[in-house]
């Protein structure tokens, strides 16, 4: 395509990893298929051919076809240039909000919706810091060693995820948050000394939070409960709760009482082991000043 004498390269399906659908999210597919079928409809409603609109939004016309029949998510830029194209007066743009989330992983759309409804989140982790405390430059730093390395794509998705999740803490009523960090968590400088010291700032600022408490867990505890791997329990206003471990219960998500029991039982003692929420603080600003 020629814009101002100068050839634009059309995209591809290579340009556009990490935006398939996950055939096995029923609720993604059918959302993905709906824009889908909506942008045809309009393409088809003002006689422009599926290579013509390709050409005017910068895609070739075998993605054009993709994106239609529901199987590829549009990006956020397809949909404004598609409603500018097509005079959709905002329609198609507005539908950016629906395909965003489509993005997030099918099981951590899940985790964001069970703590947007929990009003008490108990979190213990002894390998990383916790999802919901981690700085944005932590997130990618994290992503950016995982073997196989993910891509580009890939990385934006999660860390797009990961970010919205942290809406909890803007809730109103605000839920009860506490988490327990394993000491050496907070002694391995990942990303590098800037990106370590923004993620040491933003444990003390959500520390300062009404409803949040963030606590160390000393190595040097002879008896420790947490050996088991991490633990995270929500509990919701009807008085159900869902919870989950890397030691208990193969790893897999649990609702029934009894082992929920359980799983509370080795958080609260994790959380009577741990500095108190004062303690903690004074040493993450050690830590803070040591780097």
């Amino acid at each position: 395509m020629s814009v101002d004498g100068e050839v634009r390269q059309l995209r591809t399906e290579a340009d556009e990893p990490g935006w398939e659908v996950d055939p096995d999210d029923e609720w993604g597919v059918a959302v993905i298929a709906t824009v889908g079928r909506q942008l045809k409809l309009r393409r088809e409603a003002v006689g422009m051919r599926a290579g013509d609109f390709g050409k005017a939004v910068g895609y070739g016309e075998d993605l054009v076809y993709k994106i239609e029949g529901g199987k590829r998510i549009p990006r956020p830029e397809y949909l404004e240039r598609a409603d500018e194209v097509l005079g959709a007066g905002g329609l198609l743009a507005a539908m950016k909000e629906d395909v965003a989330k489509v993005r997030y992983p099918k099981k951590v759309r899940d985790l964001a919706q069970m703590e947007a409804r929990a009003v008490e989140i108990g979190v213990y982790e002894n390998s990383n810091i916790a999802g919901l405390l981690q700085t944005e430059e932590h997130m990618r730093a994290l992503f950016g060693v995982c073997l196989p390395a993910y891509s580009d794509e890939e990385t934006e998705r999660m860390v797009a995820a990961r970010m919205a999740r942290r809406s909890v803490f803007e809730r109103s009523p605000a839920p009860t948050l506490s988490f327990v960090q394993e000491e050496a968590t907070l002694r391995r400088p990942t990303g590098g000394r800037m990106v370590w010291r923004r993620q040491l700032e933003r444990l003390l600022e959500l520390g300062e939070l009404r409803g949040v408490s963030i606590q160390v867990m000393p190595t040097d505890v002879e008896e420790h409960f947490g050996t088991g791997g991490s633990i995270e329990v929500l509990k919701f206003s009807d008085g159900t709760a869902v919870g989950r471990s890397e030691g208990a219960f193969n790893g897999r998500p649990v609702t029934d009482p009894k082992q929920i029991r359980i799983l509370d039982l080795r958080y609260s003692m994790i959380r009577a082991q741990a500095l108190t929420p004062r303690e903690s603080r004074a040493f993450i600003e050690q830590r803070l000043g040591e780097t």
